[in-house]
């Protein structure tokens, strides 16, 4: 992790907040509503506090939907992942229902979250909270040595998780060769399922995140980069709505999360990006296993992988009942695909996890969910785009409060991606951390010097500009890239 070390003076994110007319309050009922929760479905839980399940989820975070455990096993692995059961307690129809509809999702801002549901449900009574017994949706999976899935089932059950991790900590505790027993098996199981990501032909884009912390009186930005741990954590998630999509296509109902195949243009771009870069692209070799052949601590890697997110465009959502979509598959998956891990925090998971715990019992689908599923995508393409705009909003935000008084001085910066056809492109400066706009076509993939010509807070714009004739001290090049590649 790198972070800038220059701080904002104070401010807050309430001016975005307003901006995007995020509702901080539930009204009265459906806070009542939340106090009062019971669990609708108790009589019929199986008791599996025997398991000893662990949460994996960013410091300090209350709202934990999501509790495994991973066992290694002669003929594969067997996991087990525990969701927080939210159809079980929001009652249907009912005042808190409708609200979550409205929201769609939390919406996560550095000073605070703007939560889906009242933080008396969903970071507390429902939450998977260690040593707390707790109604879930209770996946069990069985994988063989090769880390494909043969068989798997979910059902309501009562669970107990044993601890809170984080994820620099159980990272570190890999490192240390003394990670919890109940997740020891974890990065053998994650290794495997990313190779088996790679015979699917799936695309694993990562980059790392910026993220707005507080520094005192202020705010500062660092970029994240991505352990091994919660890649690993993250294959748990994605086995799970690859099931759950497996469920609701044998139905013939359910809520999909698709993405279509990137045009064959775009990966022609990628193609010549990675050629300008110096990259090798061997021949017939698919875009996903060059990407993960990318070496961690190179510079041209982020120049690479943000020229790749082009290749992830058009997600989206489809509900069915009865008659199978036309295109079902994500294919940044490359498989089908279904949200169900994130039921506190995301509304369209409450039902789709409904209707694979009927699939299964062999029971009739709630209508509750089933006569919501045509509303679900529609509702989830708006709080996705606010969720998206909100983040770079407070991203944008932050970066010219760092800036607005350092405009006129020169910075070293590496070139992520240019803008076909226009003479401007997308800079990353290390030292404070910033990805801009740059006017004045900077070489792709390549350091330079870049001067700050725009920091505004009011309209939340960092710009810098690049002299092709000025080019770049060597010296300058030469710690460009090394700031770049210490992010990784």
């Amino acid at each position: 992790m790198v972070s800038a070390r220059l701080s904002a003076t104070a401010f807050d994110f309430d001016p975005i907040r307003s901006e995007f007319d995020l509702p901080e309050d539930f009204s009265a009922d459906a806070l009542a509503e939340a106090e009062s929760a019971q669990d609708r479905h108790a009589s019929e839980r199986e008791d599996r506090t025997d398991l000893a399940l662990v949460t994996i989820d960013p410091p300090g975070s209350m709202d934990l939907d999501q509790a495994v455990h991973v066992e290694k096993l002669a003929s594969g692995f067997v996991v087990h992942y525990a969701i927080a059961d939210v159809g079980a307690i929001v009652t249907p129809a009912g005042r808190l229902d409708t609200e979550t509809r409205q929201r769609g999702q939390t919406f996560y801002l550095p000073d605070g979250s703007v939560p889906l549901h009242p933080r008396v449900l969903s970071e507390g009574s429902a939450s998977l909270l260690p040593n707390e017994i707790r109604p879930a949706a209770l996946w069990r999976i069985e994988l063989d040595e090769s880390g494909d899935a043969v068989a798997w089932t979910v059902s309501r059950a009562t669970v107990k998780s044993v601890a809170r991790f984080d994820y620099e900590g159980v990272q570190a505790d890999f490192d240390a060769g003394s990670p919890h027993p109940s997740i020891a098996a974890l990065g053998d199981f994650g290794r495997l399922r990313a190779q088996a990501a790679l015979r699917r032909g799936a695309l694993d884009i990562t980059l790392p995140e910026q993220d707005v912390v507080a520094d005192g009186a202020g705010w500062r930005i660092e970029l994240q980069a991505r352990t091994a741990v919660d890649a690993w954590n993250a294959e748990v998630s994605l086995l799970t709505g690859m099931c759950a999509a497996s469920i609701m296509l044998d139905a013939g109902i359910g809520l999909l999360r698709t993405l279509p195949p990137a045009p064959e243009d775009a990966v022609d771009s990628l193609k010549k990006t990675a050629e300008m870069l110096g990259i090798e692209w061997p021949a017939g070799a698919s875009a996903g296993a060059v990407l993960a052949g990318l070496p961690g601590d190179a510079p041209t890697t982020l120049a690479m992988m943000t020229r790749a997110t082009s290749l992830l465009r058009g997600a989206d959502y489809v509900a069915f009942d009865g008659e199978i979509p036309e295109s079902t598959e994500h294919a940044g998956i490359a498989a089908p695909y279904a949200h169900v891990t994130a039921p506190l925090r995301r509304l369209s998971d409450r039902f789709a996890t409904e209707v694979c715990l009927a699939v299964v019992a062999g029971t009739d689908i709630p209508e509750w969910a089933r006569t919501s599923l045509p509303d679900l995508p529609a509702i989830m393409r708006g709080s996705d785009s606010v969720a998206s705009k909100v983040d770079r909003a407070c991203i944008d935000l932050t970066e010219a409060h760092v800036l607005n008084d350092r405009v006129g001085e020169a910075f070293s910066a590496l070139v992520l991606r240019g803008a076909e056809g226009k003479k401007t492109a997308e800079v990353f400066v290390a030292d404070p951390i910033v990805i801009g706009r740059c006017e004045g076509d900077p070489p792709e993939g390549q350091a330079v010097s870049v001067t700050l010509t725009v920091a505004d807070t009011a309209s939340r714009r960092v710009e810098f500009a690049y002299e092709a004739d000025g080019g770049t001290a060597p010296g300058d090049a030469v710690e460009a890239k090394r700031s770049v590649a210490s992010t990784r």
